[in-house]
């Protein structure tokens, strides 16, 4: 059984990034295997609760202010709206909601109404996760108290490119974000967004900043760019599929035993592509015809790729120790 290590050196990921790709993906499904129940994946559903006009300039987003996409402002929903979303999420089988906000950061009266829907998608028995932004710990703490289980908070990309995507919010903003989230104990979900023009290195970067937190997250969100017209990133060269899936691959060798999920970009992933990221240790994936205002496959397709796969949704979360198994109620 692997130790987990929050020290690795970027000459080490780089190394993992050069291995032949067989032998890549050998040895990150062989980790995976130790760590989970093989052949299950963990199912979550987004939904969107307040869309648009945000102040942040990030160049892939399509709810930027900035960004000249069409996309209509829209207020944050009614609790009735999130609590039906969330029921049919579950009816169809995903067993986390996660709320997004298009918010720099909330204010203490906006929270206040996410705190409703986050104890009322508690009430359904399902895990629950939200993204509202930058986060102080005073908030952290008052979504724990309600019962929040994840936090989502992207790096997005490595130190070094992020200037080159995002001016308005720095990388240490971000990091200050996880800690605040992880000192009020919540589950850190964070992860980036591969395609947007940066380097083999950049990659690397990301994923060292990742798994050298001082807890590696328990979620790690890998995106694959979606090109939105009217962003400035739309028409960005596409990431050849090998790369993509050696980066899941990566993050799987160096976060055993953290949930790695295919987000966003799937629908222009084919089977063949999205059955190797699962090989080379993908355990996650979103559920639904929509991520946040982009388009995500339809259940039913997901439903037939894991019929043909023999992969199973999880409905209890199912983590290998060294000498019994865990099963975790979702």
């Amino acid at each position: 059984m692997s130790a987990i290590r929050t020290n690795w050196t970027i000459e080490e990921v780089e190394q993992l990034y050069a291995l032949p790709f067989n032998d890549l993906l050998y040895e990150a499904h062989s980790l995976h295997r130790q760590h989970f129940s093989h052949n299950s994946v963990q199912v979550s559903t987004l939904l969107s609760i307040k869309t648009g006009a945000c102040p942040e300039d990030c160049s892939y987003c399509s709810q930027s202010s900035r960004n000249d996409t069409g996309l209509e402002r829209e207020r944050l929903l009614p609790l009735q709206e999130v609590i039906d979303a969330a029921t049919m999420a579950k009816n169809q089988g995903a067993t986390r909601f996660c709320m997004g906000a298009a918010w720099r950061n909330p204010t203490d009266k906006s929270l206040d109404h996410v705190i409703r829907m986050v104890s009322a998608v508690k009430d359904l028995g399902m895990e629950t996760c939200v993204t509202l932004g930058m986060l102080t710990q005073a908030q952290a703490v008052r979504l724990k108290e309600a019962g929040l289980d994840y936090y989502n908070h992207n790096l997005d990309t490595s130190p070094e490119f992020y200037g080159e995507v995002i001016t308005t919010r720095s990388y240490q903003d971000r990091l200050d974000t996880l800690a605040n989230v992880r000192d009020a104990n919540i589950n850190v979900c964070s992860g980036g967004i591969l395609g947007m023009g940066e380097t083999t290195r950049d990659r690397a970067r990301l994923l060292q900043q990742l798994a050298n937190l001082p807890v590696q997250p328990e979620s790690v969100p890998i995106n694959e760019l979606v090109q939105v017209e009217g962003t400035p990133l739309a028409g960005a060269d596409k990431l050849p599929s090998i790369d993509f899936v050696r980066t899941i691959a990566v993050a799987r060798i160096l976060m055993p035993k953290s949930y790695v999920r295919l987000s966003a970009g799937r629908t222009e992933m084919s089977d063949e592509m999205q059955a190797l990221c699962f090989f080379a240790g993908a355990n996650s994936l979103f559920y639904g015809d929509k991520l946040l205002t982009t388009d995500n496959p339809e259940h039913s397709k997901d439903d037939q790729l894991f019929a043909a796969l023999g992969i199973k949704p999880e409905t209890a979360k199912v983590i290998k120790s060294d000498d019994t198994t865990q099963v975790l109620n979702a």
